[in-house]
């Protein structure tokens, strides 16, 4: 028998719903239930084959177990070990790098510090910052929003310096970027499972969470070359990021999807807020996705751990530059010349002794034997003032 455990926080339709469907299907032989954890052994043996996780990043002792189960092989849906190392600043680089269009980001160094961290600490940081140079790139207005956040958790709108300056000095020891904003004429948000299942859902930041309009089930909300374009945009995202189960944004502007946040990794599903169709497609994907993962044969290490505790022999692949594979390019001779070297050759072939020998494949004779046939073988911060402590405010453009 195997086990899927489901570690998740307040919400409660959607793990109760994975739960039900897995232990449905499972008739037994894969069970789901919800894991219970207390003090944890660092040689404690796996009580998991797979583990759905919806929590961790808020729980310091739950990020810290999932390790110490990847450690015993047990499949984490999604990598704890990723997910905490991984920023939406990082995300946007990245994209970029792959050539999506993402709004212009700037990363901005924390308006406060912990405990312990002095002026000496920082004498690598620019002072004063260039502010205007940061607003004159990333336009007016534009979104303050923390570098690895999620839920428009701090996210605040600014439209003048001044703004920014107020804003900025209530975030506290947060990590913040300021982002351009997409004057969007369509807004969607995909659900990506496994890397390859995706559900692109018509969304509206702009109202409020659980009010019903957020999410429209529209199946033509985009025109077929665009929809394609984002299924493709989104795969690829979550494919370079490794995640099994994310939600990707896209303000959609002039027919341009701008990658806004795809950083999600445990993205809302509950019934009130996404509607029972979105809500029931990803409850069955992701079930769909944890019979899958049980069904694999792991035949490469996901960890660099893993390499070291299974070692296996490793292949180099290496790729010339283009230069190079153009001075290694052959380029064939028009087509009579080709016959006619053909020819040639069949006349020398003719006038050349062949003796026969074994070759390296054999094949099996009907008595059991094997049979090898012969083979021819030819013999040749500065405005806003210092403030202590963190201050957390919410707010949704």
């Amino acid at each position: 028998m195997k086990r899927v455990g489901i570690l998740a926080g307040r919400e409660k339709t959607f793990p109760d719903a994975l739960a039900r469907n897995i232990n449905e299907r499972g008739k037994g032989e894969v069970t789901a239930d919800f894991i219970k954890l207390g003090g944890i052994r660092h040689d404690a043996p796996p009580r998991y084959d797979v583990v759905i996780d919806r929590i961790s990043h808020e729980v310091p002792f739950y990020r810290a177990t999932l390790k110490r189960m990847a450690l015993e092989g047990t499949i984490i849906v999604n990598n704890p070990f990723w997910w905490s190392a991984d920023d939406k600043f990082f995300n946007y680089s990245l994209a970029r790098k792959l050539g999506f269009a993402v709004p212009k980001t700037v990363l901005l160094p924390q308006k406060d510090y912990m405990e312990g961290i002095v002026s000496e600490s920082l004498r690598n940081l620019e002072f004063p910052l260039d502010w205007q140079g940061i607003v004159d790139f990333v336009g007016l207005p534009a979104f303050l929003k923390p570098f690895d956040g999620g839920g428009w958790k701090n996210v605040s709108k600014i439209s003048s310096l001044e703004e920014l300056w107020s804003e900025y000095d209530q975030t506290g020891t947060l990590c913040m970027t300021l982002q351009e904003a997409i004057d969007f004429d369509q807004f969607v948000r995909c659900y990506c499972v496994g890397q390859e299942e995706v559900m692109i859902m018509a969304y509206d930041p702009r109202k409020p969470y659980l009010s019903g309009e957020q999410y429209l089930h529209n199946p033509d909300y985009l025109a077929p070359e665009l929809a394609e374009r984002v299924r493709h945009d989104v795969r690829m995202l979550c494919t370079a990021l490794g995640y099994d189960l994310n939600t990707v944004e896209f303000a959609i502007k002039d027919g341009i999807p701008y990658a806004i946040d795809f950083m999600n990794p445990a993205p809302d599903a509950e019934l009130a807020s996404v509607g029972a169709f979105y809500h029931n497609w990803i409850t069955e994907a992701v079930a769909n996705l944890v019979f899958k993962r049980l069904n694999e044969r792991r035949e490469s290490p996901r960890y660099r751990w893993d390499a070291l505790l299974s070692p296996e022999p490793t292949r180099t692949f290496a790729v010339a530059s283009t230069v190079e594979q153009q001075s290694r390019t052959i380029v064939p001779n028009p087509t009579e010349s080709v016959r006619s070297n053909e020819a040639r050759a069949a006349a020398a072939f003719a006038e050349t002794p062949v003796t026969l020998e074994p070759s390296a494949e054999s094949s099996p004779r009907n008595d059991g034997t094997v049979q090898t046939p012969p083979v021819a073988k030819s013999e040749t911060p500065t405005k806003p003032s210092a403030r202590k402590g963190a201050k957390s405010r919410t707010k949704t453009p």
